[in-house]
């Protein structure tokens, strides 16, 4: 009879050690916390890239062939901003009377490698509000100390225009052939309509090419070409002309 009684206590206490758990866990309960993180725009400047891997992670060093002891002029500052522009440069040349076309020597960096000629625009403004960047050729190339002191009729063209950037998700520019206008009308470089063009992109031109010029090999883009009549008087100068670059904050209507 005690055995009995033991153990018909023994199940109770069970039992009741068995609901208090159940009820335990349903006095837990839920509760939620929360995860943030705001961006405004970024006001710095954004270094070069490689125009064929423009990862801003990995910046390079572009050589001015203009002027190859100094640095190529730093990017604008702000949210909005033209980080690169290559400066053209059409080699050393034997005058001629005859109708020739120049091709632009390639960019070099200062790792040593060859890059295609490029100009490099950034959008960290984060609205999405889409942009325009022409190009304006300041006047035709002169040599003011020279007496035949113009190339008249001299003509620089960039074409075979790639839009390349490494943003996921993101609409590209639209990107133009271009035929610089010595009398200083701009052309359209690059346009970005609403929605597009955001973060860091390059609009590089052609391809790297090896070329043979009398005994030395040269690296040259051929979709970057200058053209001179034969018949346009010329000294034994360097002939020059300067490039602007305009960047707006909207999209051009085309």
């Amino acid at each position: 009879m005690k055995l009995t009684k033991l153990i018909t206590t023994s199940a109770i206490i069970l039992t009741a050690l068995s609901t208090a758990s159940v009820a335990l866990a349903a006095d837990g309960g839920v509760y939620e916390s929360n995860g943030s993180i705001e961006f405004v725009p970024f006001d710095g400047i954004t270094p070069p890239v490689d125009p064929e891997n423009p990862d801003p992670n990995k910046p390079v060093q572009p050589i001015d062939p203009t002027n190859p002891d100094e640095k190529p002029n730093p990017g604008t500052a702000g949210p909005l901003s033209i980080d690169y522009a290559s400066s053209l440069d059409f080699g050393k040349n034997k005058i001629t009377n005859r109708d020739e076309t120049y091709h632009a020597n390639a960019v070099k960096l200062s790792d040593g490698r060859f890059v295609s000629n490029y100009v490099q625009i950034s959008d960290n403004r984060g609205s999405n509000a889409g942009w325009s960047l022409t190009v304006k050729q300041e006047g035709q190339l002169k040599n003011e100390t020279a007496m035949n002191k113009e190339l008249t009729g001299s003509v620089i063209k960039l074409v075979s225009p790639v839009a390349a950037s490494v943003s996921e998700g993101i609409l590209a520019p639209k990107v133009e052939n271009i035929t610089l206008d010595p009398t200083g009308e701009a052309s359209m470089v690059m346009n970005a309509a609403d929605g597009a063009g955001a973060g860091t992109w390059v609009d590089r031109f052609g391809t790297v090419e090896e070329v043979t010029e009398g005994t030395e090999t040269v690296q040259k883009n051929k979709a970057i070409t200058l053209e001179i009549p034969g018949k346009t008087p010329k000294d034994a100068v360097k002939y020059t002309t300067k490039l602007t670059w305009t960047l707006t904050d909207t999209p051009a209507n085309n």
